[in-house]
Formats: C-alpha cells, sequence, structure tokens
C-alpha cells in the first residue's frame, strides 16, 4: 500500500502487532453532542471516493472528473504523522477542485497509540492522551480552515491499527480520541474517525460510553466490498444517518484520463469538506 497514513513499512508493523486479520469487521458511530454555536448544514456525499498518499495534480483531478468513476477525493490535511509531501495542496488547488465537481474529504494523521509498534512521528501517552488530543484538533482546524474548508465541514482523524485488547492503550486511545473530537466540535467543526475494522474503528464502534466520540466513522476493511451497510459486522442502528464510508481497496494502481495514480478505493455516504 502507499505511505498514506504513516510510512508502509510502519503501517504493516502497526498491523502485525495486533495479532490480527485486516479483513475482519466494520465499524462507526452516530453523531452524540454539538457546540453551541449554530452549525452550518452538513454536506453529504454518496457514491466512490478515492484516497492518494500526495494530492494529485490539478490536471490529474480534471482527467479523472471526466471519467467519472470517482467523485470524491480524500486529501491529508495535516498532522506530524503524515506520510507523503502535499506540494499540490494549496487553498487554490481544493477551491477548484471543488469546483470542478469533486467532493472533498479533509483528513488529519494525528498523533498514535502508545502501544502501537510503528516509526511514528508523535505518539500519545495515558498521561497527556488528552492534551495531545486538543492540541492535534486545533492544529487540524487551522490546517483545514487554511485550504478554505469552513467551518461545518468534516475532520477526519487517522487512527492506524494498536491492540485494543490492551486495556490500557485503548482507555488511553479513547481519551485521545474523545478530546480531539470535543475540541473540533467548540470549533463547530464535525468529528470523524478513520480506522481498522480490527482495530481501531473497532474501538470506537464497539465502545460503551459513548459520550464525545466522533459522530462518523471510516473504516477499512479490504474485502472489494464496495458497501457501507453489507458487511456491517455491529450495531446497525449506528451510524445509519449518511454516517459510513468504508475503504474496501488498498493499492489500486488506476489509469484514468491518461493519468495514473495508486490509490485506496472507498465507498462513501458521510459528510464533506464545506469549501469557501
Amino acid at each position: 500500500m502507499p505511505k498514506h497514513r504513516l510510512s508502509k513499512r510502519g503501517r504493516y508493523a502497526a498491523l502485525a502487532t495486533t495479532g490480527v486479520v485486516v479483513v475482519a469487521g466494520a465499524g462507526i458511530a452516530a453523531q452524540t453532542s454539538m457546540a453551541a454555536t449554530p452549525w452550518p448544514a452538513q454536506k453529504t456525499y454518496t457514491g466512490r471516493a478515492f484516497d492518494a498518499c500526495t494530492a494529485p495534480s490539478l490536471n490529474a483531478m480534471k482527467a479523472w472528473k471526466k471519467d467519472g468513476y470517482y467523485g470524491g477525493v480524500a486529501v491529508y490535511v495535516g498532522g506530524k504523522n503524515r506520510g507523503c509531501a502535499q506540494p499540490n495542496l494549496t487553498k487554490s488547488w481544493v477551491k477548484s477542485v471543488d469546483t470542478l465537481g469533486w467532493r472533498v474529504i479533509p483528513l488529519y494523521v494525528g498523533a498514535q497509540p502508545p502501544c502501537q509498534k510503528s516509526r511514528n512521528k508523535e505518539r500519545f501517552t495515558a498521561a497527556t492522551a488528552a492534551s495531545v488530543g486538543v492540541s492535534n484538533a486545533n492544529d487540524a482546524v487551522a490546517k483545514a480552515s487554511a485550504l478554505g474548508m469552513k467551518a461545518g465541514s468534516p475532520i477526519y482523524l487517522n487512527m492506524e491499527s494498536y491492540d485494543i485488547a490492551d486495556k490500557a492503550c485503548n482507555e488511553a486511545t479513547l481519551t485521545y480520541v474523545r478530546s480531539f473530537t470535543r475540541t473540533l466540535r467548540a470549533k463547530t467543526y464535525r468529528a470523524g474517525l478513520y480506522g481498522f475494522s480490527s482495530s481501531s474503528a473497532k474501538a470506537i464502534a464497539t465502545a460503551k460510553d459513548r459520550k464525545d466520540l466522533p459522530g462518523n466513522l471510516w473504516y477499512a476493511l479490504w474485502n472489494g466490498q464496495e458497501t457501507t451497510t453489507k458487511d456491517w459486522p455491529w450495531d446497525p442502528k449506528l451510524y445509519t444517518d449518511h454516517s459510513r464510508a468504508h475503504q474496501y481497496k488498498a493499492n489500486s494502481k488506476e489509469t484514468r484520463g491518461g493519468y495514473t495514480i495508486t490509490v485506496d478505493r472507498n465507498a462513501w455516504d458521510a459528510p464533506v469538506a464545506i469549501i469557501g
């Protein structure tokens, strides 16, 4: 797979340490609380979306849009653990692809769990989980806003695989995620989480305490099934109101309109950025 979030080597190492198979289950949860500030109407997209390690050139985006297969594109707006440089990702680029009709999905590669075995540049501990969640969320909002993604937009927190059976580590991770979520909502940004169906997404979907969890879940389950419902293994009442996304295939090398990009494929039924 491409170096989307952590490095390729680091991501496989993180998966390996969980002791589980990637193609396991899926998970998502419902929006819980909102900030006191009036919320802009949610902008939702339902259809196919792709994510690539580096945001493609504008010419490539024009060609792929004409091809018509995808309608959404996820971009890595920031985070110390972001795996690739983003020379194309500017406010002008975001505005241009939005004008072309693309639905833009902001993804932030935040700090990673203390028990995760990968070479990430930033991780939190049980003691720092809450404070790092605040600082990461503030940075995520600043980065998204600088790219023209307005209040009311979602920001999807990238959480790679970790051992959710490690109770202390899982509790620290949930503390971090809740802190990140609360901080986003206080700034009138919607919260989402990208994670693996066998670990990080599962931890969110199965948490008994639903308070301050992200309102949208994007689960990686590489089973080749373009759906957000048929392979849903958790409570079917969770995340039903346009709050699910499913990354169903990784490292798909595709050529469209003469431009070749290695992407991850996603079935999308969730919020996307409000561009202004």
